[in-house]
């Protein structure tokens, strides 16, 4: 039982995992309470593997908004290095399984640990635009997300949100309470390997398609 329980997320402690999981929770309990949120196809996401969901990135809430209704399995973020200084905020993202990233400074070291978890049998959260959106539309994919796929072999998740921006736009210090539902929709996986095999540009741009499709899906549900 417990064996099976730590494939949540390899070499994991079980307290760790289980800190995770009351978290997760937690989480879901506040976006369903506050948000409505509703989650769409989640068990497209694999049960064991290397696992990589590309997300659009539309507010602070977005970590959460994929990674909390996903309770077969849990999920690893990147964050920015910043805010690991803060405790306990620091303390507990390490806890959800945060990497520290250097944003616009291309982060080499970020990109090996996820990699490196790839190679783990985990699942990372990647948003590929590279920042939040400050429209509410879907931003340009940067090529970073191409070395992850040429360089690993894992099942790759597009993921679409929709509902995050007018919860918590940029240009807001904090998020509207009980705005208008938020809706999270998971794509079919799609294998790293098959995604790179007719090149760089074709990938980028079917997961962005794949995303976009996502996103529209998701203001269908709404």
């Amino acid at each position: 039982m417990f064996a099976r329980y730590r494939q949540r997320h390899p070499g994991s402690s079980l307290g760790s995992l289980v800190f995770y999981d009351l978290f997760r929770m937690f989480c879901l309990l506040v976006l369903r309470v506050v948000y409505r949120l509703k989650r769409v196809h989640v068990r497209n996401v694999p049960q064991t593997g290397a696992v990589l969901l590309i997300a659009n990135h539309q507010s602070f809430l977005d970590p959460p908004i994929v990674g909390a209704p996903i309770n077969h399995r849990h999920t690893d973020f990147l964050a920015r290095g910043g805010l690991f200084k803060f405790k306990p905020f620091g303390w507990v993202i390490t806890m959800l399984h945060s990497t520290p990233i250097k944003q616009g400074a291309g982060d080499a070291g970020a990109m090996k640990a996820t990699i490196a978890k790839l190679g783990e049998g985990k699942m990372m959260l990647v948003f590929p635009e590279g920042s939040r959106t400050d429209d509410g539309e879907l931003q340009t994919f940067q090529r970073g997300i191409a070395l992850l796929l040429k360089r690993t072999d894992c099942q790759v998740v597009p993921v679409g949100i929709a509902g995050a921006f007018d919860a918590w736009p940029r240009s807001r210090k904090f998020p509207k309470l009980f705005a208008k539902r938020i809706v999270v929709s998971y794509g079919e996986p799609i294998d790293s390997r098959t995604l790179m095999s007719k090149g760089t540009d074709e990938a980028i741009d079917t997961l962005y398609q794949q995303v976009e499709a996502l996103v529209k899906e998701s203001e269908s549900h709404r």
